[in-house]
């Protein structure tokens, strides 16, 4: 296949570059420091499942010199999404698909608006990675796995095709019966555990064990469960007990990359995770108090990071930080 990855960081460098380890023809939308750094050495991956580099790559920050390919991977950061996909219209044909890859619900939605819905996908990522430097990926744990599917419910030929490309590459990949539920239980997942760790500023392994933070952590998730069944999401009766299951696996240290960007007093993905909670809890007329209060505590150093970004400029960019 034919695939362009949009945002090298450590999601699509990750991805994107197993796929070009496969074999599959990948092209790297980048821009700055890590193009300059893709192009001077290529894409380093550390991983746990063994360390791999891919170079020369096909970088670049120009969308036409690309092409129309069939597939388009989104990793950019969930706000960043719109604006991405529009500067990436030349990689699309009529038969192209795009897959994003961010924390949140509302990923689908802001591409459709820029790409068209009958171009969108739905798609999530499992994985415990960082962007170590341009150009340069750490994956530290979880099994990587990517859930993809029509918005509409099921596969199709072209997500066949996808699916088929990402498990030659080593990377677990699935077709749920609804993409949209399973976007909607990871959301489960990553909402709670970044807003109560960000708050709390502790890791997961205090969260949980701590019965006032655990109590937080409890009844977030029950609350987003009740708002994805108030809106149709077929979530399954179970999805709270595996989420909490599965947080209590983790390593104790483990922390969100929310948390992480606002205790570094970087723009975070607060508004696609908690904000999206509280706004989507308002159209649904559903009750989300400790949700709507956990974001509300973590407005404040929101807006402090994205003033001293904006006031930064592009040059001022920080590192990037380590995603679930």
């Amino acid at each position: 296949m034919k695939i362009a990855v949009v945002g090298v960081g450590a999601v699509g460098g990750y991805f994107g570059g197993r796929l070009a380890a496969a074999g599959q023809d990948v092209a790297f939308l980048a821009r700055g420091a890590t193009l300059d750094a893709l192009r001077r050495r290529g894409l380093v991956v550390d991983s746990v499942d063994g360390d791999f580099a891919i170079d020369p790559v096909l970088a670049t920050d120009d969308a036409a010199a690309v092409g129309p390919v069939d597939a388009v991977i989104f990793g950019v950061k969930a706000w960043q999404v719109e604006d991405a996909a529009h500067r990436s219209l030349a990689l699309f044909g009529p038969e192209t698909c795009a897959l994003p890859l961010q924390n949140g619900v509302e990923a689908p939605a802001a591409l459709a608006r820029a790409v068209g819905s009958e171009r969108t996908l739905g798609g999530l990522c499992k994985i415990y990675a960082q962007a170590a430097g341009p150009g340069h990926v750490r994956h530290l744990g979880v099994a990587p796995a990517i859930e993809l599917g029509e918005l509409a419910g099921g596969g199709s030929p072209r997500v066949e095709r996808l699916r088929r490309a990402l498990e030659q590459a080593g990377v677990r990949a699935r077709v749920p019966a609804s993409i949209l539920a399973a976007m909607w239980e990871k959301f489960l997942f990553i909402v709670p555990t970044s807003a109560v760790g960000a708050v709390t500023r502790s890791p997961l392994g205090e969260v949980r064990e701590l019965p006032e933070s655990r109590a937080l952590l409890v009844e977030a998730t029950r609350e987003i469960w009740r708002l994805a069944r108030a809106r149709g999401v077929p979530v399954a009766d179970d999805a709270v007990e595996r989420t909490l299951a599965f947080v209590d696996g983790l390593p104790p240290e483990a922390t969100a990359s929310m948390h992480r960007d606002l205790v570094a007093g970087r723009p975070s993905e607060l508004e696609a995770q908690g904000g999206a909670v509280v706004r989507l809890a308002a159209e649904s007329g559903v009750a989300v108090p400790v949700n709507r209060v956990l974001y509300a505590a973590l407005v404040p150093a929101e807006r402090r990071a994205r003033a001293a970004a904006e006031a930064a400029g592009p040059g001022g960019r920080r590192a990037p930080t380590p995603r679930p």
